[in-house]
């Protein structure tokens, strides 16, 4: 544990999914948690993987669990990936979706719209509502030369239950239909970091990642020269962060654990 890190950090680059909650169940004193992050003067960004959510309705999650942010904290791969097809066709267009609300609402935000006809990219994700229709007209749609984007490679999503099959299932099995390996604008891609740092004014030594997974999370912040910290609450175990190279910095249970090590500041 590198606590000679700590008096460096200015700003917190958050995860939500397994660090914040677990589907809709909250992960330790969430009020609390933030009370003591707003005393420490510490900014804070959220940016998850998860694209299936607008920032407004991740803003109203967080309300129900008591505690207040506002939109611009959220960043999430549906915003990502809108930023990425941006910079490609800045005219927008026509563009194939396999996911939910959340990723077609950045989509249009950005000027792009849900099409079969004309199609600028397939942009595969999280998708409850997945079905054989769906798939097979994006396989369709790639194996023609469509350019093929995912949203993030998660291949599990954490819930009180145990895992489910999370966006990285279905962009996997669009993957293996085409042959075509997708172009991924969430975590450990360092778009959303990038994004997150302009919003909070700090420097890559200044933030501190916080995650539960090593393959996104983690790697992500590494490759930026983000300090980072593994909680315990989601996906991966202490046995395979010990095992991570190059070394996380922080290994704690929760969130709470971690805001806690901030105490001598």
């Amino acid at each position: 544990m590198n606590l000679q890190i700590l008096p460096n950090i200015k700003s917190l680059i958050l995860d939500m999914d397994g660090v914040l909650w677990r589907e809709s169940a909250p992960i330790g004193d969430l009020p609390r948690v933030f009370d003591k992050i707003n005393r420490l003067n510490l900014k804070v960004v959220l940016a998850t993987n998860n694209a299936t959510r607008t920032p407004r309705q991740y803003v109203e999650k967080l309300a129900c669990f008591g505690v207040t942010v506002n939109e611009n904290q959220i960043i999430n791969s549906s915003m990502g990936v809108a930023y990425l097809l941006s910079k490609r066709f800045p005219d927008g267009g026509s563009v194939y979706i396999v996911g939910e609300s959340g990723l077609a609402q950045a989509l249009e935000e950005a000027g792009f719209h849900q099409s079969e006809e004309n199609c600028l990219a397939v942009i595969a994700s999280m998708d409850r509502n997945i079905n054989f229709e769906k798939m097979k007209k994006a396989t369709l749609l790639i194996r023609s030369g469509v350019p093929f984007y995912g949203t993030n490679p998660d291949r599990t999503y954490p819930t009180p239950r145990g895992l489910i099959p999370g966006a990285g299932a279905i962009i996997g099995a669009i993957e293996i239909a085409t042959d075509v390996a997708p172009i991924i604008a969430g975590k450990p891609s360092p778009t959303l970091y990038e994004f997150a740092l302009e919003r909070l004014g700090t420097k890559p030594q200044e933030t501190l990642i916080v995650g539960d997974r090593l393959e996104t999370d983690v790697i992500g912040g590494q490759r930026l020269g983000c300090p980072t910290a593994l909680v315990l609450s989601g996906i991966a175990t202490r046995e395979q962060a010990e095992k991570h190279q190059p070394a996380v910095d922080f290994i704690i249970p929760t969130l709470g654990d971690l805001v806690n090590l901030f105490n001598g500041r």
